[in-house]
């Protein structure tokens, strides 16, 4: 007795869905992920005592970030977060530190706001230098 095998149907099936699936995102660097439900961390390397704010690179390991205060009492950290919001385009309170208050390296969270925003706002910002 021969019976007929599901997984030749189930292959075509899967090529056929794959010739219509999307085209895959664009590739963004590790430091920025989306969390859920509609936040985004980024990872930063932070530079406080700068006599500007900007953002210096990005790559995987983290975004680098120039801090125009000092790392004392929090200032660096309160400066950090008014700048990341003024460059991804929100209101400081969706901005937040979710790890690292007291190192350089440090994990911000941005909520409220997609992976590609908030990539191409820094992105932006990187081409403009």
């Amino acid at each position: 007795m021969r019976m007929a095998t599901p997984s030749k149907k189930s292959k075509w099936k899967s090529s056929n869905s794959a010739a219509e699936s999307p085209p895959p995102p664009p590739k963004y660097p590790a430091c920025i992920r989306f969390t859920s439900p509609s936040s985004v961390s980024i990872s930063i390397h932070a530079k406080p005592g700068s006599k500007l704010a900007t953002i210096t690179d990005m790559n995987d390991e983290a975004l680098g970030v120039q801090i125009d205060a000092p790392a004392r009492d929090g200032e660096a950290n309160a400066a950090l977060l008014d700048f990341i919001s003024s460059v991804i385009g929100v209101k400081r309170r969706q901005v937040s530190i979710g790890s690292g208050s007291k190192s350089r390296d440090k994990v911000v969270i941005v909520e409220e706001v997609t992976l590609q925003n908030v990539f191409d706002a820094l992105d932006k910002v990187l081409k403009s230098k």
